[in-house]
């Protein structure tokens, strides 16, 4: 069984950037399926190792080095990027980002056959069989165990709050869903999904890993997908909540965001502060207003008193914490909105057209 440990956390605030994406043809649509890139060619050098798919053939993912220092993390995503994006082209293909592919349909679509995966099919059944979403993850290394698991627990008040910021995905299957992150939607139908609940120290997170383990609940340590976890392999801090992104603009405003999140919990951790102990539900209900409403969100305020707009909390946290990136995402037009206003406005190939993986 594969296991973490509290000892894989050693350094305070290295980063490291997952990225899933779509293989699409020349005019932006969905491939039902291949294995070209990934098995039947060899990647370029800073590839290597760093590129899988995920459940769908037409869904990759690609992973960064690790980034040593936030001002070398552009490099890094758009290093990994335009490697991406030559190996596809020079085999035929292109690649696309966000949430879900506003045109894929499931059913057509080829299931990966790595092992891994068709044992997820098998036991999970139809919510696995559908699951054609792509995210973003954010790891920030984090230097003791059980402060790693005290942040984690912060953290569950402010990722519907990048989740709304990172909303792209309003179509699913072809139709609009209504929702502006209509894939968070889709991935919680899995199991071990979704807002975590508290956990009091490093020894019970580690007890809740091991039981699920030992209980066939979970195959390996990766099952536990969670909006944002203590990730016990790297030593860091995962979140798992931002739909995907054509431009990686957008994304690095993530990290920027949660790197600074994570280095300003630590300190307060470090300081003896008190964890706000949240419940769950209250969780559950901003991240389902994130879910629906995107930009336009209000959520239950971390004091639990009162409510507060998406834009008063890219306020706040722009100068509490001093970054920018957010609030010129919140200030731009939602992913969904322009997803929304392209198709109806100039149609479906304008709207596969915005969705190219950008590497600039």
């Amino acid at each position: 069984m594969e296991r973490g440990s509290s000892e894989s956390f050693t350094r305070m605030g290295t980063l490291g950037i997952e990225e899933e994406c779509f293989v699409v043809d020349a005019d932006g649509r969905p491939t039902s399926g291949t294995d070209e890139l990934v098995y039947e060619h060899d990647p370029p050098e800073v590839l290597e190792g760093r590129l899988d798919h995920e459940l769908f053939k037409f869904v990759i993912e690609t992973q960064t080095p690790l980034i040593e220092r936030p001002e070398d993390a552009r490099e890094a995503l758009l290093e990994i990027r335009r490697a991406l994006v030559e190996h596809a082209e020079d085999n035929g293909y292109r690649i696309a980002a966000a949430g879900l592919h506003p045109l894929a349909k499931w059913r057509e679509l080829e299931h990966a056959e790595k092992p891994r995966y068709k044992s997820q099919l098998d036991r999970i059944q139809y919510p696995q069989h559908r699951n054609t979403t792509a995210g973003v993850h954010v790891h920030v290394g984090v230097d003791d165990a059980d402060k790693a698991v005290w942040i984690a627990n912060e953290l569950r008040w402010y990722v519907p709050i990048m989740l709304a910021l990172s909303a792209n995905s309003p179509y699913w299957c072809g139709f609009d869903t209504g929702l502006e992150s209509a894939r968070a939607k889709i991935f919680e139908a899995l199991p071990n999904t979704g807002m975590p609940t508290h956990f009091e120290d490093y020894e019970a997170f580690d007890t809740f890993e091991r039981r699920m383990l030992e209980t066939d609940s979970i195959r390996d340590r990766g099952e536990l997908w969670y909006d944002v976890r203590p990730h016990t392999e790297h030593g860091t801090v995962e979140i798992r909540t931002p739909d995907g992104q054509a431009d990686p603009n957008v994304v690095l405003a993530f990290v920027e965001y949660a790197h600074a999140l994570v280095e300003a919990l630590a300190e307060e951790y470090e300081d003896g502060t008190p964890g706000q102990r949240h419940r769950r539900e209250l969780l559950d209900e901003n991240k389902w207003r994130a879910i629906r409403y995107g930009h336009d969100a209000t959520f239950i305020d971390r004091d639990l008193e009162g409510t507060i707009g998406l834009g008063e909390v890219v306020d706040r946290e722009c100068e509490r914490l001093g970054i920018d990136g957010i609030k010129a995402v919140y200030e731009a037009p939602s992913g969904a909105e322009s997803q929304r206003q392209l198709r109806q406005t100039r149609g479906e190939d304008a709207l596969c057209d915005s969705l190219f993986l950008e590497t600039e």
